[in-house]
């Protein structure tokens, strides 16, 4: 293959990249955060937050694309999941998430969490029902009680309060890149794909500066 055919072989594949970034477009496809939110990334890091909550079925639908992306995440992201409390019966979900935190079985309780409630149709709306949960897998009550009603979990879920309210959220899940651009689904173009382009897309935005 001479010189010139293989430049335009490149030009080929890079096409598709460049009318992707060239649709994706501030106000329509994410908006700016403002002001822009503190990130808990260290120096260097571009910080990735999504704010889901437990019974939302499009937070669960989005999971497999959202795995899919972490499997090959950029060492230069941080990736971190807030849980949302924007109604009263989310609060306990919340609060599931960070007792699994302090119990150092996120990255395991996480997905039982999610199928209990939507692939077992389990409502998990009390105390009882998500510690029966976490005692199925292992947790002992005790153990389960005292992180679930610790200082340090409570701290947690009225932090993530502020956080989500500051970043202007009003729905699941929400994508917010760097604490300075929020976007979802909808915004997105309405595919849990145009949600990771647009994730990509600032991620490029913010290590471009």
């Amino acid at each position: 293959m001479s010189r010139m055919k293989y430049i335009l072989a490149g030009l080929v594949l890079l096409l598709p990249l460049s009318v992707q970034s060239a649709s994706i477009v501030e106000g329509f496809e994410y908006k700016r955060i403002v002001p822009a939110q503190q990130t808990q990334a260290p120096g260097g890091k571009i910080e990735v937050v999504e704010l889901f909550w437990y019974g939302c079925p499009h937070c669960y639908r989005f999971e497999p694309s959202l795995q899919k992306w972490l499997k090959n995440k950029p060492d230069d992201v941080v990736f971190i999941r807030i849980p949302a409390q924007m109604n009263p019966g989310w609060v306990i979900h919340a609060q599931a998430f960070y007792t699994a935190e302090a119990l150092g079985v996120s990255d395991k309780m996480h997905h039982k969490i999610f199928d209990a409630m939507h692939k077992n149709n389990r409502k998990l709306n009390t105390a009882d029902e998500i510690a029966a949960l976490f005692v199925e897998n292992g947790i002992g009550r005790k153990k389960f009680d005292k992180a679930f009603n610790s200082f340090g979990v409570k701290t947690k879920m009225a932090n993530a309060r502020g956080m989500v309210q500051r970043y202007g959220a009003h729905s699941v899940p929400t994508i917010i890149v760097n604490g300075k651009y929020r976007s979802d689904a909808t915004m997105a173009g309405g595919t849990h794909q145009d949600l990771v382009n647009v994730i990509n897309f600032l991620i490029n935005k913010e290590r471009s500066k």
